[in-house]
């Protein structure tokens, strides 16, 4: 009985082998390409961010991020984060549910425009909110006259960042969710579940993984927009400045430590991410494995 089984594993061995060509030099080579890619483009930079923060010391550096405009950048930072990420997460757990449990009219249509981020420059998607809710804008004279205010303020912060980062959460709910099916769904409302209860134990709990990872994505994408942010924050100090605002005004004032300062603290919210995203990751994968096997 030993050697059938010895047979069957042979094949799979020999393809494997068949697959991979490349001598053990050209092996070595194009790791080390890949590597040195990332050393001059990934490494190197985080080293200088953090090397430029500190180079006058570690007083300068707690210094800079002390300054009243700073924290005041960091809060609204954080703010953002807080309003738009909740959001994305409720808009991204409808759009994927819809889309991978019903069948409906606009169901392809829906799906691309989940991608609009992705091929619109954030830059053009500010000027839309500025074309919406500017002072010459097609909703600017209501909301002078009720006196509310959502451009160079808060709220159209808020709307930018939502828009540049809603299709992270859908994006990754929406493959696994379609590959997991309705048939542990319709075996919980069989069983007497209503939709709320099918939703919170076991909707919920099949894509928490990919639902954590997408929220990861998101957050990093908030607290790191530039392009439309800058559009329609006014740069107003102190009120209206992102962390990435900040660093550009400190920057072009020619305050390194301050610039730099500001920006390490976002190459480490980014590198914490990044941690985070790699231990989800793999439990991620071996959820997707674990569906798929099923």
């Amino acid at each position: 009985m030993a050697d059938p089984v010895i047979k069957s594993y042979e094949p799979h061995h020999e393809s494997r082998s068949a697959a991979v060509t490349e001598s053990r030099p050209v092996q070595l080579l194009l790791m080390a390409v890949a590597f040195a890619f990332l050393a001059i483009f990934l490494l190197l930079p985080l080293i200088i961010v953090f090397h430029e923060a500190l180079a006058k010391g570690f007083g300068a550096y707690t210094e800079s991020l002390s300054n009243p405009d700073t924290r005041s950048a960091i809060r609204l930072t954080l703010l953002v984060a807080a309003i738009a990420v909740p959001l994305n997460v409720v808009f991204g757990i409808s759009a994927a549910w819809a889309i991978a449990k019903f069948e409906f009219k606009g169901k392809a249509f829906l799906t691309t425009l989940i991608d609009l981020p992705f091929s619109v420059s954030p830059v053009i998607s500010g000027l839309v909110y500025v074309l919406l809710f500017g002072a010459q804008g097609l909703f600017g004279e209501w909301l002078r006259a009720h006196g509310i205010q959502i451009l160079f303020a808060v709220p159209g912060i808020v709307l930018a960042t939502v828009f540049v980062t809603f299709p992270f959460v859908a994006r990754e709910l929406i493959p696994l969710m379609q590959e997991q099916g309705n048939g542990d769904e319709e075996a919980a409302l069989s069983l007497g579940a209503n939709g709320w209860q099918t939703f919170w134990y076991v909707t919920l709990p099949n894509v928490k993984w990919g639902l954590l990872y997408g929220v990861l994505l998101c957050n990093a994408r908030s607290m790191g927009e530039f392009g439309a942010v800058s559009v329609v924050s006014g740069h107003i100090r102190g009120l209206t400045n992102t962390m990435p605002l900040h660093v550009e005004i400190l920057y072009n004032e020619y305050n390194a430590v301050g610039a730099f300062a500001v920006a390490s603290l976002l190459a480490g919210l980014a590198l914490v991410t990044l941690v985070l995203k790699t231990l989800l990751e793999m439990r991620y994968g071996a959820e997707i494995a674990a569906t798929r096997g099923h």
